[in-house]
């Protein structure tokens, strides 16, 4: 279970001009840290090894790396279009978070400013021969930094967009999100049934519209034990809010405005602790194949096996960890609405389309069959509703009853 403070700087570090922010304070710093080091060099260097050609290599580098930086912010706007047009705009934030991109363009920008920086000192005089030598062996380790940030990047750049990048990435956070929830039900609270939520209490209304993007169920814990009551959540991670709308219940004397800052409601739904948006993204993903201006099947069918690897683990027998917060009660991931998220779209905009529906049968047959069958009656549901649909849908007779005979099994 992840903390608050943790949480916030998580998402903090995923900003772009944070990590570009960084290196470019970095760079700054090592320009003018020579200055500072030639002091506390004992020993004579070899004034000629790097007077002359240290102003020529900083020339170059200032002027290369804002341009490979221009370059490299087009290319990255370009992917993050085509990803809108070809995947889901809601992919298109894992795409702005991806590390490799904010390392190279953070690393271009910091040797950028290195660079000018060190121009800028170098016509100072600021730095002595010996200053000018560690300069030069300083710019080396940059330009050894650069290739290797360049390589990497225009290996990147080949898969930067495309929908089969672009949809691993999904599936990563969308099976991290279902593995945190299987180690927390609750998010480190006390999972609770339909039945626990009637228990009666003083109702905690949101004070804002969005949606909830973390709760701190540290902090619920706190006031719950400081109040000497209990705390029931019903506004987990994802849940849509707005003025009126209820985010708890709580007992005894809480402070409500300390239970309503557990809260953080955004404008945007959050992979971090909604798996159900992984599953919501990537059936979005296979949608957009399916639609007639794309007419790709053979990317929703990528998706429907993806899905069944993002889904298998809840069939399997639950480790949960104890929960650490005893006097908050929340409710578990419901099996239900994953399903529905993650095939009722794909079983209705791929109605029509046989091998869509084969491969759909298919997968909802390996889910049912799973594990130790707990995902047997969302399976079997969603197998019959699209069978349903297909039979609605498909034109040929022959067709139908091919996929009839598929779902029988």
């Amino acid at each position: 279970m992840i903390s608050k403070w943790r949480w916030l700087m998580l998402q903090l570090t995923r900003q772009l001009w944070v990590r570009a922010s960084l290196f470019a304070v970095l760079g700054v710093i090592t320009a003018l840290l020579a200055m500072v080091v030639e002091r506390f060099i004992p020993w004579e260097l070899p004034s000629d090894l790097g007077s002359d050609a240290v102003d020529s290599i900083l020339n170059i580098l200032a002027t290369s790396m804002l341009s490979v930086t221009t370059f490299s912010l087009s290319v990255m706007v370009s992917a993050y279009s085509a990803a809108t047009s070809s995947v889901t705009p809601r992919a298109t934030r894992l795409l702005m978070q991806d590390s490799t991109t904010q390392n190279a363009l953070a690393t271009f920008m910091g040797s950028f400013l290195f660079s000018l920086v060190g121009i800028i000192t170098l016509s100072t005089g600021a730095y002595g021969e010996r200053g000018r030598v560690v300069l030069f062996v300083v710019t080396i380790l940059v330009i050894a930094l650069i290739v290797v940030t360049m390589l990497r990047w225009i290996d990147h750049l080949s898969r930067l967009g495309r929908v089969g990048e672009t949809t691993d990435q999904v599936e990563e956070v969308a099976a991290e999100a279902i593995a945190e929830r299987l180690r927390h039900p609750a998010l480190g609270a006390r999972p609770a049934d339909a039945a626990t939520t009637l228990v009666s209490g003083t109702t905690l209304s949101a004070d804002r519209v969005g949606y909830v993007q973390y709760v701190d169920m540290a902090a619920l814990e706190a006031a719950a034990e400081a109040g000497k009551g209990e705390v029931m959540v019903l506004a987990m991670p994802g849940i849509f809010v707005h003025s009126g709308k209820p985010l708890a219940r709580f007992t005894g004397e809480c402070d409500p405005e300390t239970l309503r800052k557990a809260f953080s409601i955004g404008t945007a739904r959050s992979f971090d602790q909604d798996p159900r948006f992984g599953v919501v993204v990537l059936a979005e993903i296979a949608a957009r194949a399916l639609s007639p201006a794309v007419n790709d099947p053979g990317t929703a069918i990528d998706v429907i096996g993806r899905m069944v690897r993002v889904l298998e683990p809840l069939a399997l027998p639950p480790e949960a960890e104890e929960p650490g917060c005893a006097r908050v009660h929340g409710p578990a991931l419901s099996i239900d609405d994953l399903f529905d998220d993650g095939f009722g779209i794909i079983a209705r905009d791929g109605a029509g389309a046989l091998e869509v529906q084969i491969r759909l049968q298919k997968a909802l047959q390996a889910l049912a069959e799973a594990g130790d069958g707990r995902l047997s009656s969302a399976a079997r549901r969603h197998a019959e509703l699209a069978l349903a649909r297909a039979e609605a849908a498909l034109s040929f007779a022959p067709d139908r009853e091919a996929l009839r005979h598929l779902a029988r099994q």
